[in-house]
């Protein structure tokens, strides 16, 4: 495949009246594009039940967003926030919630230059018991920092904290504050895995009623696991891709869901880009399988693996190698880190629909995109556009067909 892409192609004008600064009241009355190659409609979100064929499954991120974000004062009147990034010890992110008394975590820090080595501390009450709450730095790591975090109330966990002062970590393309109705609304109404620290946002229009009545239609719904980082807004810096480093994030899937996902091929709808990410990655743990390298239940796909593999073996066969792996070694469930750039020359081997809202200019996942339909793209975005489409995390849904 061609690396040498350079990001400028990718660019379109994206007027600040255009980004959606809040959710619509109801979340399935957004505004739909359908693409498919013969050409563009719109609808309505809730119209997906008689848009999408018989028969479809449909595979969904699972993650929730954590309220991410900590406020300090110094003694000094300074403002100190601290940006949970993924944890550090323990590393395992149910574990680490649930820590009582102590954790640390990867932080971003704002305002980091008038934070020295001092400790920092404030007073918080839960269940009517205040206790002191504490962060202190440790290493620090590229732009990011290891930050210890320290309570002295055995009876509450790092969950509950950041539950009750915690801040939701909204876009920073938003411009504001979080606010009340960021708690619920920057959530999908599926999600259950505590970690991400942005939303996976494609699934923000479904509500309970309309995945109700898409299962009373016989359609099929599969789960996997993908904390979505604060690398999804991560900028291209670099002209050129192949100079633009991915960043990495880590995702879990069960033996349930890639046996779904081989049983239902070529009829597969993808809720979000970090899904596809997801997804499009266990093709790549399979022909590792394949090629016999020793990995154990921990796999990770490099940012450009997936373009060398060739198409001289079918992809259930590639699944099917998975589960049969899976089913040796009694395992429910693999763990797998994706560093996967999808790119235009990209093959899509799961992926036949994509749910997803619009994006960024010159963003990764604007280059996903135009892979899974290839310039299309530009006629998509100028007709939301056009047609009075709210952009980004809060704004309008797209359904796109790469056939």
């Amino acid at each position: 495949m061609n690396k040498n892409i350079n990001i400028k192609d990718y660019n379109y004008s994206l007027p600040e009246h255009k980004i959606a600064k809040y959710p619509l009241s109801q979340r399935d009355k957004s505004k739909l594009l359908i693409y498919n190659k013969s050409g563009i409609k719109l609808a309505e979100f809730k119209d997906l039940i008689n848009i999408l064929p018989d028969n479809n499954l449909l595979i969904f991120n699972d993650t929730k967003v954590i309220n991410a974000r900590f406020y300090f004062f110094k003694e000094t009147g300074a403002k100190i926030e601290i940006f949970c990034l993924e944890p550090s010890e323990p590393q395992d992110y149910a574990l680490s919630l649930s820590s009582i008394g102590n954790c640390k975590w990867k932080c971003l820090v704002g305002n980091s230059k008038k934070w020295k080595n001092d400790i920092l501390v404030k007073k918080l009450k839960i269940n009517n018991k205040e206790f002191a709450f504490s962060a202190k730095k440790l290493d620090d790591y590229k732009d990011s920092y290891f930050i210890e975090f320290s309570w002295d109330n055995t009876e509450i966990s790092f969950s509950q904290i950041l539950e009750e002062y915690g801040n939701v970590p909204i876009p920073p393309y938003l411009n504001r504050n979080s606010e009340e109705i960021d708690k619920t609304r920057y959530q999908t109404v599926y999600g259950v895995n505590q970690g991400s620290v942005a939303a996976p946002t494609a699934g923000l229009h479904f509500t309970d009623e309309l995945i109700e009545k898409l299962k009373s239609r016989n359609f099929k719904f599969e789960n996997l696991t993908l904390h979505v980082g604060a690398g999804t807004f991560q900028p291209v810096k670099t002209d050129n891709l192949q100079n633009h480093p991915m960043h990495i994030e880590h995702f879990s899937i069960s033996k349930n869901t890639i046996k779904s996902v081989t049983d239902n091929l070529n009829n597969i709808t993808v809720v979000g880009t970090t899904t596809v990410r997801s997804i499009e990655s266990i093709y790549c743990v399979g022909r590792q399988i394949m090629n016999n390298i020793n990995i154990g239940n921990n796999f990770f796909v490099s940012q450009w693996e997936a373009y060398d593999y060739e198409d001289n073996v079918k992809t259930e066969i590639v699944l099917q190698t998975i589960i049969d792996r899976m089913t040796k070694n009694n395992q429910d469930y693999i763990n797998c880190s994706t560093q996967i750039m999808i790119v235009p020359g990209y093959k899509f081997r799961i992926c036949d629909r994509l749910i997803t809202n619009s994006h960024q200019p010159k963003s990764t996942l604007l280059l996903l995109v135009a892979a899974f339909i290839g310039n299309d793209w530009r006629k998509v975005y100028d007709f939301a556009l056009e047609n009075d489409f709210r952009f980004l995390s809060y704004g309008d849904s797209m359904l796109l067909n790469n056939e």
